[in-house]
């Protein structure tokens, strides 16, 4: 059968995509979080389901009608391209519409149920060596009476027990940036993973989005190697369906927390999250760079009040390895105060950039981020890390401890330098700016804003918690008049560079037009004189 849908005739489909939009959500909103002109409320409850789980609600900021409205939009997908739903949080649709929206959405949804897939692979592990045969286009597993459908498609036939056992080797990774980010770790970072957490006595590991990790500790379940260690695999890649049964994979959307299995789905994995009381129990993640970090934090969250329930208690933390680069070690840590970041540098297979071995600026900035104590975690001497006794961790080669800012200060795998006028250590290409006021690039424009507040220039808030910006948290619905912009004590010597500066292209403006106009009369007069 193949893994495509039956195709929809042109018509339909223009009138469902017209009516793409059309869900109403109902989300019970928390907490607002401005991100780059636009929000995300944080804390839904969803009565729908989308084809990506429950939608995430933004607040979208137009500064200059002095304007914000709330809107719904997929959480899986950051490019409208990928998945173009769009609804305002205050637009009415009707019960036909949201027929019509369910209908697509149920046609989208994977040729088989997880049972099926469960028993396709059974079938499927019984026949004879030489009968096996995976699909690389429609990335399944086929059956005899299906390979007549897949005859023109291209095929891998002999597939062994071995290669079933390292389905993502098998499968395409879906590299799209905006939407799945599916980067495979490198089995030196897998085996490093491993070693850690065996070597810290646990014993059940939750892979959320790290099919790699899970692979590996499947591989040594199959080897019967001590200590025995289960594991359970979150992704919202469906196709592992294929190789897992319901207790060992989950088809799962970090960014909302929603199982797409269902209460079965859910009670399975809280079933082994809660098992023997929450003991020995790892959390491993390795979410989709792009993603929005306050929307991983909601769900991560939600994973660490399940465990608590089991635990009966609120002062103990799930145990968590969060795999993200360095320069979100901030954001990491404004939701999960109890991370710590070590200069393990993790690489991945697929990626041509986030390599191992590389030097200078083009070293991995991925890292891991931890609540275990830095001084358990031996990171490995031959690649050149070494304990620092002062901050009581592993460190890079590189990374020097500073005696005026008591730490191991670089983040980016080479050697920080101090700066005493900013009274921190700074990148060793940034140097100090007297016009800036802090430690910037050398080629750079002077008066930009910096790490502080883009609204009054304070480094003490961020723009979201700017007293100037007031009038951007006020919401207009569609019919309402946009007001005039009242602009801050602050913008008026702007507002008049601006206008001096249009004065000045204006007039330059003038001047080459007048060029163009002499020009050409000029040229007329010589071909009437030749």
């Amino acid at each position: 059968m193949k893994y495509h849908q039956e195709r929809e005739s042109s018509d339909e489909v223009k009138r469902l995509i017209v009516i793409l939009e059309a869900l109403v959500w109902k989300m019970a909103s928390l907490e607002e979080i401005n991100l780059r002109g636009r929000r995300w409320v944080n804390g839904m409850e969803a009565f729908s389901v989308f084809i990506q789980g429950p939608t995430l609600l933004f607040v979208k900021v137009t500064r200059k009608k002095q304007e914000a409205r709330r809107f719904y939009a997929c959480a899986a997908c950051r490019d409208r391209k990928d998945c173009n739903f769009f609804q305002w949080e205050d637009e009415k649709v009707s019960e036909a519409r949201q027929l019509v929206r369910d209908e697509l959405n149920r046609r989208r949804q994977p040729p088989f149920t997880h049972q099926q897939y469960v028993e396709r692979y059974q079938q499927f592990v019984s026949l004879p060596m030489e009968n096996r045969t995976f699909c690389s286009d429609c990335q399944i597993l086929l059956l005899p009476d299906e390979l007549d459908q897949h005859s023109s498609h291209h095929r891998l036939g002999h597939v062994s027990l071995c290669q079933l056992k390292r389905p993502s080797l098998l499968l395409l990774p879906i590299e799209n940036k905006k939407t799945n980010a599916q980067y495979l770790f490198a089995d030196r970072t897998c085996q490093f993973l491993l070693d850690l957490i065996v070597s810290l006595d646990f014993r059940r590991v939750l892979c959320v989005g790290t099919p790699r990790l899970h692979e590996l500790i499947k591989v040594r379940q199959s080897e019967n190697k001590e200590p025995f260690i289960k594991t359970q695999l979150l992704d919202i890649d469906f196709r592992y369906s294929q190789f897992y049964s319901e207790e060992e994979f989950c088809h799962y959307n970090m960014f909302n927390h929603y199982f797409f299995g269902g209460k079965p789905a859910f009670e399975a994995f809280r079933t082994f999250l809660c098992q023997n009381k929450g003991k020995s129990v790892v959390m491993v993640t390795d979410p989709p760079f792009g993603g929005l970090v306050e929307a991983l934090a909601h769900s991560f969250k939600k994973i660490v009040g399940e465990w608590k329930t089991s635990r009966n208690t609120i002062n103990e933390e799930l145990p968590i390895i969060w795999i993200f680069p360095y320069f979100f070690e901030t954001r990491i840590r404004q939701y999960f105060p109890t991370l710590s970041m070590l200069d393990y540098q993790v690489d991945y297979d697929n990626h041509a950039l986030y390599k191992h071995g590389k030097t200078g600026r083009k070293q991995s900035p991925v890292r891991i981020f931890t609540n275990l104590p830095p001084k358990d975690i031996i990171l490995p001497a031959e690649e050149g890390y070494r304990f620092c006794s002062f901050c009581e961790r592993y460190v890079s080669s590189a990374n020097r401890h500073c005696e005026i800012c008591q730490a191991c200060t670089s983040k980016d795998g080479r050697q920080w330098k101090h700066c005493k006028t900013c009274n921190k250590c700074v990148k060793p290409s940034w140097i100090h700016c007297d016009t800036c006021c802090r430690c910037v690039l050398k080629q750079h424009s002077c008066g930009e804003a910096g790490e502080g507040c883009f609204i009054c220039g304070s480094s003490e808030h961020k723009r979201r918690e700017c007293p100037h910006a007031a009038f951007l948290e006020r919401t207009s619905s569609e019919g309402t008049k946009p007001c005039k912009r009242k602009f801050l004590e602050t913008e008026k010597d702007t507002a008049g560079r601006k206008s001096k500066n249009q004065a000045q292209k204006m007039s330059t403006q003038k001047k080459k037009a007048m060029k163009l106009v002499i020009g050409k009369s000029k040229r007329k007069q010589k071909r009437k004189k030749q």
